[in-house]
């Protein structure tokens, strides 16, 4: 597992619809391995092997971060902001964050007093981020309506295997779909594996649709985080009960090809790598909700990274279950063909 790419990953910015910078970082770190490399007119990279094979298998890891989009700039130099993607605002008075503008990112801190760290529920509204200039014209010369902030929050490494910090959703599951890749394709499998980090999945999804299209793909397997039910305060009834290094996280739900997910499971068992289960009735909140209804109807099944603290900047996962989910994936590729049956009828 290539952890220097990994925190390259999490240290770059990527708000909801400013992800080139990152995706150019795929690009280079993917261009030695894959066969080919697609982009696309929405920031989509997609990672290609096999590209002349007539199995086609899309894996989907969104590599969008909430954040805010700066609306304006106040006579005293302080920004005001909007939500891009689900952020908490509460969990932002008194940190640090940074504004990306053109020519340099620009540290800065969101304004707390009594009033607002009293209040009953905060709003976006409520936040004024202080970059440390006295005056609109002083900030202008630097900062430009639009521009993304996120949070500053470095990553660190926790006791026994974990990893915490901002943006974890969903970027380890793009580069696990990355690591997938590599290590099918040195177990020489057949099938074409088109990893696709995708743009926009907490706000629009627009990159699911971009790419899943283009592909037209024999099925999908969506990776993204979910919520672990293991820490204070949290409950598993509502989804089922996931634990941090308790491995991959299969889904049911009515959208989700069951002889896809008998396959995964059974594999799994094979190979003796964890898994758990979450319930889903509607929606999962992934790329796996548009993927679904392109082409026609494109089978898929969702793996989930078990994550505590969505949402936050101290989001906190296990280096086991990415390893194991990596493991999971790569052994279906090596064995997918087009003889699969995805029909659910015995």
């Amino acid at each position: 597992m290539d952890k220097e790419f990994l925190y390259d990953m999490l240290r770059t910015p990527s708000v909801s619809g400013h992800e080139i910078a990152l995706q150019k970082k795929v690009i280079q770190h993917m261009e030695p391995v894959a066969d080919e490399i697609l982009t696309d007119a929405t920031g989509d990279v997609i990672s290609v092997v096999n590209p002349h094979a007539e199995a086609k298998v899309l894996l989907c890891g969104h590599i969008d971060e909430i954040g805010f989009l700066v609306t304006r700039i106040c006579e005293d130099g302080m920004l005001k902001v909007t939500k891009a993607g689900g952020i908490h605002p509460v969990l932002y008075l008194g940190t640090h964050v940074q504004v990306v503008c053109a020519s340099q990112v620009l540290p800065g801190v969101v304004v707390t007093n009594r009033t607002l760290e009293s209040k009953e529920q905060v709003q976006v509204e409520d936040l004024f981020i202080d970059l440390g200039f006295d005056s609109k014209a002083e900030c202008e010369r630097y900062v430009s309506i639009g521009d993304p902030v996120c949070a500053a929050s470095e990553f660190t490494e926790l006791a026994q295997g974990k990893l915490a910090g901002r943006a974890l959703d969903d970027r380890i599951g793009a580069f696990i779909i990355l690591e997938a890749l590599k290590k099918a394709k040195q177990k020489q499998t057949a099938c074409g594996i088109y990893a696709a980090t995708t743009c926009g999945e907490e706000t629009t999804m627009r990159g699911a649709y971009h790419v899943a299209t283009r592909v037209q793909p024999s099925c999908a397997l969506i990776v993204d985080v979910t919520f672990a039910s293991d820490y204070p305060g949290v409950s598993g009834d509502a989804s089922g009960t996931v634990k941090l290094g308790g491995g991959a996280v299969l889904c049911s739900n009515s959208m989700i090809n069951k002889p896809l997910n008998a396959a995964l499971a059974a594999i799994a068992e094979e190979h003796q790598l964890d898994v758990q289960w979450e319930v889903f009735a509607g929606k999962a909140g992934t790329d796996g909700d548009v993927v679904h209804f392109t082409n026609g109807g494109v089978p898929v099944a969702l793996i989930s990274i078990p994550l505590r603290y969505m949402h936050s900047s101290i989001e906190t996962a296990s280096y086991q279950d990415l390893e194991t989910i990596i493991e999971l994936i790569s052994k279906f590729l090596v064995r997918f063909d087009d003889s699969f049956s995805f029909d659910p009828f015995p």
